[in-house]
């Protein structure tokens, strides 16, 4: 089978393609024949430069991806031979990701899709929608899980609502009843913030942007979606509402921020990080269940009407697709692996 690999960390060039064999799945796993392949900035992030050795001596990058359950492991019994499946963090702590033919995962990484959802979709899950659920499910008094109409009466700002977390927290947002407010910097993106639902859209950067913000959410804002606190931090806090929840889980644009102190406490704001390596299994198992039950109701499209244009390479071309992301492409990088999809 192909598979893109490299051997050790470094730019695009380090990515090869090879023919090698895959082995069956062990207990609790599943094999998976790769359809679509989905690229996050984590993908490429994991293979530059850093410092930290390699994990494994050879590895296969990519995280997110969709395709059919090919065998299953012993002691899996909510999957079967023929199952389509979304994957999510294929490649944590393993050395098989989804850039390839088929790649073995945890059962549990595996969520079947419910019917009629494309493996466009599919593969544009994982890493931005898993990390969009997280964000909305921190507040002190909101819910702990998404559902139609659980942030009904609620307000969302999502910081960035152009890039890929971003528009999958304007869908999940809207598909549970929050009033959502984004920030993006081009009117090209306002479009894209529009079409993935947003109510209100605002272009940055902007003096009065905070009183924008507020005379569209006049008691504030509930929960924030915030890809650059290094950014954003005093902003944020300017139009918090009591008890509000700033979840961070990006650095863009800086390594450290500062927070207004006495405005900050004084609206008992929340400031919560997050990451999906290390949030645990019981979060990234509801976020599964929440997602799915977002994709039966048609809430989660991609596609350009709805607010992610798709870039698409050929698995000959990862190292492309993953130049892409880093350049910063607007919408969602996928890879076609399977010629039929």
């Amino acid at each position: 089978m192909r598979a893109i690999v490299y051997t050790g960390k470094g730019d695009s060039e380090t990515l090869t393609l090879i023919e090698h064999e895959t082995g069956l799945p062990g207990p609790d796993e599943v094999r998976v024949r790769i359809h679509v392949s989905g690229v996050n900035p984590t993908d490429w992030k994991a293979r530059a430069p850093s410092g930290t050795p390699m994990p494994f001596e050879q590895i296969v990058p990519n995280q997110d991806g969709a395709g059919v359950v090919d065998a299953v492991g012993d002691g899996v019994s909510d999957l079967q031979v023929g199952d389509r499946v979304w994957v999510h963090l294929a490649a944590h702590e393993r050395p098989t990701g989804t850039a390839q033919d088929l790649t073995v995962v945890p059962a549990a990484r595996a969520i079947p899709l419910p019917g009629g959802v494309g493996f466009d979709v599919a593969a544009s899950l994982g890493v931005p929608a898993m990390t969009a659920h997280r964000a909305l499910t921190v507040h002190e008094f909101g819910p702990a899980r998404l559902s139609s109409g659980a942030l009904s009466g609620r307000t969302v700002l999502v910081q960035g609502g152009a890039g890929a977390v971003g528009h999958a927290a304007i869908q999940l947002a809207v598909w549970a009843g929050a009033s959502v407010l984004t920030t993006v910097s081009t009117d090209e993106k306002a479009v894209l913030a529009r079409a993935a639902g947003a109510h209100h859209v605002f272009r940055y950067p902007d003096d009065r942007l905070g009183e924008q913000i507020l005379s569209a959410a006049p008691a504030g804002v509930d929960h924030i979606v915030e890809v650059s606190p290094a950014v954003n931090a005093a902003l944020d806090v300017e139009v918090l509402a009591n008890h509000g929840s700033i979840a961070y889980y990006a650095n863009d644009k800086g390594e450290t921020f500062t927070a207004p102190i006495m405005a900050s406490f004084a609206k008992n704001a929340r400031w919560q990080g997050l990451l999906l390596y290390t949030v645990g299994k019981e979060a990234l198992n509801a976020a599964a269940d929440d997602i799915t039950a977002a994709l039966k109701d048609g809430a989660l499209p991609v596609g350009a009407v709805a607010g992610l244009p798709l870039t698409w390479f050929p698995l000959e071309e990862t190292a492309a697709a993953h130049d892409a992301v880093q350049r910063g492409n607007i919408g969602k990088v996928l890879i076609r692996v399977a010629e039929d999809d």
